[in-house]
Parts: structure tokens; C-alpha cells; sequence
């Protein structure tokens, strides 16, 4: 009896020995387990710290490179503004210099328009005065400048060419010998200037000869009307019998 209780107290011994060491081993397990995946999280984040930091690499390089060519426009900005700025200075200098010689071409072309009108037939005679007047005031006007100066007597000789060759009506003066009348006048391009009593019974024509007007016989009275009508569009254009008086040197 004896042997067989020391026995089981010996087989309990060695059950309850074995049960700690499995439990000890399954601990021990247990933390290995424990320790591997913290040390796979640890190796998780550090790859994706590490793909993070790759990406954020690739793109601060990306940018760089951006940067790199934003510079070199810049350069050649800074480059191409300096050479027109350079450009602009020599022109200005030019300008200065063109200046001195457009003023006075200016003043010249004026005068011409001044004696073109005096020697021409008085067509809208009172109208171009008044464009000549207001072309010398505007010469000495600060606020325009030298080029649109410039482009308005262009302008006037223009309207100079325009009136020798187009057909034309308008109201004015015709300075007889018993005084100025008002009367309708026409013309045709620089080749005739004719007029009409605003009642349409008197008819006369310029006469570039002795510069004055002369009277003109009923038979013209039919051209001279056409000729109205055309110019205020009341008629179709078609040929037309007017007067002309052409100033021819003797020899």
C-alpha cells in the first residue's frame, strides 16, 4: 500500500512538473508570438514610413526639377526684357532725333494744304478753312501727341484727294456780283463746280479761268439737275453732261 501511494504521489509529482513546463513553454510561446508581431508591426511601419518617405522624395525631386525650369524661364525672361528694354532705348533716342524732323515736315504739309486750297475751285471752301484753323491750333497742343498729330493731317489730305474724285453736293455761298447768295452746289471730282438757286431756277458754274462764278443758261438745267440727283441718291448713276471750265495757260 505503502509503495503504491509513493507511487502516485510520484506520478502526480512528475504530472504536475510536466503541466508547469507546458505552461511555461506556452508562455514563453505565447511572448514569442507577442515579440514577433510587434516585430512585424515595427517592420510594418518602417516599410511604409519607408515608402512614404520614398514618395515624398520623389515628389520634393519632381518639384525641384519644376523649379529648375520655372528659373530657367525666368532667366530667359529677365533676358529678352532687358534686350527690349535696351531696344527701347535706342529708339527713343531715335525718336528724339525723328522728332526734330517731323515737327517741322508737319508745319510744311499745312502749308500746303493752305495753298492748295487757295489755288483750288472753292469746294466746301469754308469747311477746309475751318480743318486748316483747327490743325494749327492742334499743333500746339501738349495733350496730342506728334503721331496722332501726324495721322490727322494725313487725314485732311485725305479728304483733299477725296474731293477730286467723287461726286458731292452741299450748301454754300456763291459770291456774285450783287453779293453772296445761298445756293445748293455740286461737284464732280475737281473737273466741275456748279450750283443751283435753292428754288432750282438759276444755275451757275466756276470758271477757274477769272476765278468767279458765272451764270449759266437753261440748257444745262437738265445735266445739272440729273447730276443733284444722283448726289442725294435719288437716282441711279449714269452719264452725266455738266460744265467745265479748265484753267489753261496761254502761250
Amino acid at each position: 500500500m505503502k509503495k503504491t501511494s509513493l507511487a502516485i504521489l510520484m506520478l502526480s509529482l512528475a504530472t504536475g512538473a510536466q503541466a508547469s513546463s507546458l505552461n511555461d513553454a506556452r508562455s514563453i510561446e505565447n511572448s514569442m508570438n507577442s515579440a514577433s508581431a510587434n516585430s512585424q508591426k515595427k517592420i510594418d511601419k518602417s516599410a511604409e514610413a519607408r515608402l512614404s518617405m520614398m514618395a515624398e522624395i520623389e515628389q520634393l525631386q519632381e518639384e525641384v526639377k519644376n523649379l529648375t525650369v520655372y528659373r530657367d524661364h525666368l532667366a530667359n525672361l529677365v533676358s529678352n526684357q532687358e534686350a527690349e528694354v535696351s531696344s527701347l532705348n535706342t529708339q527713343i533716342e531715335g525718336i528724339k532725333d525723328t522728332r526734330q524732323g517731323v515737327v517741322p515736315l508737319m508745319y510744311q504739309m499745312i502749308d500746303g494744304l493752305k495753298t492748295l486750297v487757295a489755288n483750288d475751285k472753292p469746294i466746301r471752301h469754308e469747311a477746309r478753312l475751318a480743318r486748316i484753323e483747327k490743325l494749327e491750333k492742334m499743333m500746339v497742343q501738349a495733350d496730342i501727341s506728334d503721331a496722332e498729330k501726324y495721322r490727322r493731317i494725313l487725314e485732311a489730305y485725305q479728304i483733299e484727294m477725296d474731293y477730286g474724285t467723287k461726286l458731292g453736293m452741299y450748301q454754300g455761298q456763291v459770291a456774285l456780283d450783287s453779293g453772296n447768295i445761298e445756293a445748293d452746289m455740286l461737284y464732280l471730282g475737281r473737273i466741275s463746280l456748279v450750283a443751283r438757286s435753292l428754288d432750282g431756277k438759276q444755275f451757275w458754274g466756276w470758271n477757274d479761268a477769272s476765278s468767279s462764278w458765272q451764270s449759266l443758261d437753261n440748257s444745262f438745267a437738265k445735266g445739272i439737275n440729273k447730276a443733284f440727283a444722283i448726289a442725294s441718291k435719288q437716282a441711279a448713276p449714269s452719264l452725266l453732261t455738266l460744265p467745265v471750265s479748265v484753267n489753261v495757260e496761254t502761250q
